[in-house]
């Protein structure tokens, strides 16, 4: 049984030095996070602690010889494409599933949890390694919605099948799960054999039926900022009245005059090279829904166990690369070594949230009893 190591916190004060060599300032300088990512892919620098730069970069820690500028030619752009365009309808819909989802079940099922394969943050309350986080996590959304068994239950974005296999076995529920990958379609399936799961391959705006339950766990990152409105009225109009919808979701305020400069050149380097047409919705648009047949019942923050989830995959990621060199190259390494260590960096340093809420169609008559 693998346990789950922890980065200890350590202050501003603790740090060390941190030596950073002209290149990599330059780099930083001229083009911020985006441009060292793509440098580093190409592997044109390197650092013994790429955690730690990352987190220092993205702090701004003044002991470290660079200023990430705020406003950029590709920050402009990515507005201009994010205000004036809908990049997540119609086919676009499925181009995170081509891209990313199904990039191959052989390396998610060797970096994940072998438990339930979730690709999502683990709940590490009493947990000690991966797989126990992440069963816990599944088993949390599954009381927090108060499943009874012959529920019917929607899974808006159901993955590798985590929650729809957990729910259906445990609790007595039947389970339709929405997926737009065809790779973890296949795998779902498999997994599901023989108790009450359909999966199906279709995005959440051509859907319709109606459930005593919903679930979605971050997968409304996919939606855009556009479609967060499209989004809650599905799961309005899909949810019977007096049922329960759990949403699991990233969130941070990006791309505005208040947001950071290190994140938001690290999240357009993320819609570049790892979640094409992504976009974290900010905590306001998460609360907005409230304002209609929606009423947010609980909300629950649980960031930091991002970080201590990001870390796990990471050491599974780098433990099973002997493996995976052959499939998919030297390069790849280096991006994915990015991408799970920026995160990391990002939740550890509290600058993304991580929530789970819980909304009722109309209100839980005599208030609603949270868990935890």
């Amino acid at each position: 049984m693998q346990v789950a190591e922890k980065r200890s916190p350590v202050s501003s004060d603790e740090r060390q030095p941190l030596v950073v060599s002209p290149e990599v300032a330059e780099r930083a300088n001229r083009g911020g996070l985006y441009e060292l990512g793509e440098s580093y892919i190409k592997g044109e620098w390197g650092t013994t602690d790429l955690f730690e730069l990352l987190s220092r970069l993205m702090t701004g820690d003044r002991r470290v010889p660079v200023t990430l500028k705020k406003i950029s030619p590709r920050l402009l752009a990515s507005l201009v494409k994010d205000r004036l365009m809908n990049l997540q309808v119609g086919k676009r819909a499925f181009e995170v599933g081509k891209r990313h989802y199904d990039l191959g079940n052989d390396l998610f099922s060797k970096m994940l949890d072998k438990s339930s394969m979730s690709y999502t943050c683990g709940y590490w309350r009493n947990a000690r390694t991966l797989d126990e986080a992440q069963v816990h996590k599944i088993d949390l959304l599954c009381k927090k919605l108060k499943l009874k068994p012959g529920m019917r239950v929607l899974d808006i974005g159901c993955g590798w099948a985590n929650f729809a296999y957990h729910a259906a076995k445990n609790y007595g529920v039947s389970v339709v799960g929405l997926t737009v990958s065809k790779e973890q379609a296949a795998l779902a399936r498999e997994r599901c054999a023989g108790l009450p799961v359909e999966i199906l391959i279709q995005d959440y705006q051509t859907f319709s039926g109606v459930f005593d339950r919903i679930v979605s766990i971050e997968m409304i990152e996919a939606v855009g900022r556009k479609n967060i409105p499209t989004f809650f009225s599905m799961v309005e109009r899909c949810l019977a009245d007096k049922g329960l919808f759990a949403l699991q979701v990233i969130s941070a305020e990006t791309f505005s005059l208040r947001s950071s400069a290190a994140l938001d050149q690290f999240i357009m380097w993320l819609q570049h090279r790892i979640f094409p047409n992504g976009w974290i919705p900010s905590f306001p648009s998460l609360i907005d829904p409230a304002r209609g047949n929606l009423v947010v019942e609980d909300l629950h923050n649980f960031s930091a166990d991002y970080a201590t989830t990001l870390h796990a995959w990471e050491a599974n990621f780098q433990s099973s690369w002997p493996s995976l060199r052959d499939t998919y190259g030297e390069e790849f390494r280096r991006m994915w070594e990015f991408y799970l260590k920026g995160c990391e960096a990002l939740f550890t340093a509290r600058m993304v949230q991580l929530y789970q809420i819980v909304y009722s169609k109309g209100g839980v008559h005599g208030g609603y009893e949270a868990v935890r």
